[in-house]
């Protein structure tokens, strides 16, 4: 009955994003990978690179849009669904193992937590991981005895479909398999006990085999198993480097305690253990589903550490809500007017959703990805008007976006040039061949402080350089000089933003005129 209130609340609170049309990684490779399924209806991608991600969100995508058309309107409709089943997922988590004050709590926070409020209108594969993966928690830290029996199959479900959503997801069930075979081992005096985690232990690993099943389709049909070898580098093999892995742990270890004001409920939460519980003593999380919990954060944390190239956020997204299920229940045993810490951390994360930290950080962690999306929207809309034909300098996304007129940015594709970025070294391999292209659409590719604001992340640039691929984007009157193009448009995202914010994100059109060698020859008679 709570699910129609969690789904109408996530679809009006993103009401004004629902028609904005496809971002990075949705048009880079989820979009298109579910629209290949849906036009012909191959597991493979054919128009993008096939990655070998499991193919679970092409296949829901694709039978939704036979019910709402390939809009952009009905797949984020399809996500605020998919994003209230998971808060569900959260209520009923934290309600067997709390109150149902500190449930309400823990899924008001999740649902306006500004990683998770951009996610729950993002066609990424992360959103429907994290539903699956918070659903399986759900049954497994659910021990009452009546269901025991119905929830060891039902988390074996819904691990496995969270596995066929986003390979990664498979963290969580190996872990918890993992900890109940340790389990099985430390208490082999209690029959009943060890029956019970008997019990656990298949239901766990069976996850395995879907994805199993999947990568021997994948190699049989591309010969790669884990997708093309360069993704597999970029993702894996190139991240096993004692330093980088390292650095990934303090970094993971950020985005889980402080990022976009995670700071604010996990330092009141450390505080108030410092205060004597209130009297009377109010229910706590019972000790084995707290070691459970802190089994599945620990094991997130080391894999997203050494796994992704990328350390993007949204990876440990079904994480997030245990965090915040475990500050909740902490307030509230430890502080009798808990509420008004809940109340602030809210603030937090309400003014995070506009507000960006001083520090660089990527633009779908909040409504930075709006920003971007506008910028580049009005930009191909100038291309489209002023120079139809042309031939267009850029970097992805803005190719695929560009290339792909069903990503909802042009009617018709429009011819490009690719770079990989826009800092110097990018700029001066375009200069080289100057009659490639007729116009240049340069934009920042992440979102950081602007050079007169504070930047926490300044002195890492030369790591983050290093192992992350960080780099600075030139400036459009940087660009322009060394192309030797004229800037006939640029606006910052201050001039489309509620809130102003420094103008972090930005998007420019360069128009350069060709002088171009023309003769004229008589026809050829025959």
């Amino acid at each position: 009955m709570l699910y129609p209130l969690f789904f109408v609340t996530v679809y009006l609170s993103h009401y004004r994003l629902l028609r904005l049309p496809y971002f990075w990684d949705e048009a880079g490779y989820y979009i298109p990978a579910a629209w290949d399924f849906f036009r012909t209806g191959t597991l493979i991608p054919q128009t993008t690179t096939t990655n070998a991600h499991p193919p679970l969100p092409s296949i829901l995508l694709a039978a939704w849009w036979h019910l709402s058309g390939y809009v952009p309107s009905g797949t984020r409709t399809l996500v605020c669904m998919v994003s209230g089943a998971a808060l569900l997922a959260v209520f009923k988590l934290a309600r067997n193992l709390t109150t149902n004050a500190v449930a309400a709590v823990a899924v008001v926070l999740t649902a306006i937590y500004p990683v998770w409020f951009a996610q729950s209108t993002l066609a990424h594969a992360d959103i429907f991981a994290a539903a699956f993966t918070l659903w399986g928690l759900a049954f497994y830290l659910d021990r009452t005895e009546p269901a025991r029996n119905r929830n060891v199959l039902l988390a074996a479900l819904m691990f496995s479909l969270a596995a066929l959503s986003k390979e990664t997801a498979i963290v969580t069930p190996v872990a918890l398999g993992l900890w109940e075979a340790i389990l099985l081992l430390r208490e082999r005096s209690e029959p009943i006990q060890q029956r019970l985690h008997l019990n656990w232990l298949p239901a766990l690993l069976v996850p395995i085999l879907p994805l199993v099943a999947w990568y021997g389709y994948h190699r049989h049909k591309t010969g790669f198993i884990f997708g093309n070898p360069e993704f597999l580098r970029y993702n894996a093999t190139a991240n096993l480097n004692a330093h980088r892995v390292a650095l990934c742990l303090w970094h993971r270890l950020l985005h889980l305690t402080t990022h976009m004001n995670m700071f604010v409920p996990v330092v009141c939460a450390i505080a108030v253990l410092f205060i004597p519980v209130s009297s009377p003593s109010p229910p706590t999380i019972a000790k084995p589903q707290l070691r459970a919990i802190a089994v599945v954060l620990f094991a997130n944390w080391i894999a997203f550490s050494v796994l992704g190239g990328a350390l993007l956020t949204r990876y440990l997204l079904p994480m997030y809500p245990l965090i915040l299920l475990l500050c909740a229940a902490t307030w509230h045993r430890h502080l009798r007017q808990w509420w008004a810490i809940a109340a602030l951390s809210a603030a937090a994360f309400l003014a995070g959703i506009w507000i960006n930290p001083p520090y660089a950080f990527a633009p779908e962690d909040n409504l930075t990805y709006r920003d971007f999306i506008v910028l580049q929207q009005h930009a191909i809309h100038l291309i489209d008007q002023r120079y139809p034909q042309a031939t267009v300098l850029t970097a992805w996304p803005a190719t695929s976006e560009l290339n792909r007129p069903e990503l909802g940015y042009t009617n018709h594709p429009v011819r490009t040039v690719a770079i990989q970025n826009f800092a110097s070294d990018e700029i001066q391999k375009a200069a080289a061949d100057p009659g490639s292209y007729d116009v240049a659409l340069i934009f920042s590719t992440k979102w950081e402080p602007p050079a007169n604001r504070i930047n926490l992340g300044r002195q890492n640039e030369s790591t983050d350089t290093k192992y992350f691929d960080f780099h600075r984007d030139l400036s459009p009157a940087e660009v322009a000089t060394l192309l030797h193009g004229d800037v006939v448009w640029q606006a910052h995202a201050s001039s489309i933003r509620f809130l102003h914010d420094g103008g972090g994100e930005w998007a420019a059109l360069l128009h350069f005129p060709r002088i171009v060698e023309a003769a004229l020859a008589p026809p050829n008679k025959r």
